[in-house]
């Protein structure tokens, strides 16, 4: 599983990407590295992370073990490596999401590269380990599948029971379904969270205790063809003063939020805001604060 945005415990200035000076990426890999090893305050990462996609973590988890498995969370972080969701560490602001204030980097291939420095640095294993131990159920944004790929085509080499879900590439030895945003009204609940609600769902449809088995497969895509219906975006176009008003609301009541997620939750609500205009009025609304 990625990481999530949101979390239980504010980190500290230090410890935002934003804040790091500029530089190779190398170098700002290792002066990150160094903040983490500085900071006294850690969290259980399984209780520092929060949010619709955290509970739906822990849901999946729920959903392997009924469906036969002895699953351990492992979650893929751009601030901390691949890291056992036991495991504690710094609350951090880091990212591979494009355009967002604590993204790591902006490039594909800098973000492979800060991927690669983390784990030399903070990892708690590869995937190709991870593959070794069972069978790999890997649930990952674009972003993050890119950012991880040298892993992927190492666990795919492998040949073993490996499934990922979205990721922005298909990888030899390793099964992938990408994000299907037809599914989601079958699924319930919003884009943010449909990767993970896909992977529970082929979870129930595992029975053979393998996760690519080819009853897994066979019953999973009957499923999804039946189910998947494109989606419709009706939205319901906003004045700038409209806009302002969701956004100084929304981040009255989540402090935290980015203006990424802002955008995302009123595009979520049903209401539209093409992304350039927003982030002018975002800035706009904070400058007048």
């Amino acid at each position: 599983m990625t990481c999530t945005e949101r979390k239980t415990a504010q980190p500290s200035p230090q410890l935002r990407a934003r804040s790091l000076p500029a530089g190779t990426t190398d170098h700002r890999v290792a002066a990150w590295c160094e903040r983490l090893g500085d900071e006294p305050r850690v969290f259980p990462l399984e209780s520092l992370y929060q949010g619709e996609h955290w509970v739906l973590t822990r849901a999946l988890v729920v959903a392997a073990r009924k469906a036969g498995f002895s699953p351990e969370l492992w979650v893929a972080s751009a601030g901390l490596g691949l890291q056992r969701a036991s495991q504690s560490a710094p609350s951090y602001a880091a990212t591979f999401s494009p355009r967002h204030e604590d993204t790591v980097a902006d490039e594909p291939e800098e973000r492979a590269r800060w991927w690669n420095g983390v784990q030399r640095r903070r990892g708690g294993a590869t995937l190709a380990e991870l593959g070794e131990r069972g069978a790999v159920l890997l649930v990952l944004s674009e972003a993050y599948g890119t950012a991880l790929h040298g892993e992927l085509r190492e666990l795919g080499e492998l040949f073993v029971d490996a499934l990922m879900i979205g990721g922005s590439s298909d990888v030899r030895g390793v099964r992938r379904v990408r994000s299907d945003g037809g599914l989601r009204k079958a699924l319930g609940g919003t884009m943010t969270g449909l990767n993970t609600r896909m992977a529970i769902s082929w979870l129930e449809h595992c029975t053979s205790g393998k996760l690519t088995s080819t009853d897994a497969v066979m019953s999973w895509e009957r499923w999804s063809r039946s189910a998947s219906q494109p989606e419709r975006y009706d939205r319901e176009p906003l004045t700038d003063a409209q806009v302002k008003d969701f956004i100084r609301e929304t981040a009255a009541t989540h402090p935290g939020y980015s203006r990424t997620r802002l955008h995302r939750m009123l595009r979520d609500s049903g209401k539209a805001c093409e992304q350039k205009r927003f982030a002018v009025l975002h800035a706009e609304t904070v400058e007048e604060r």
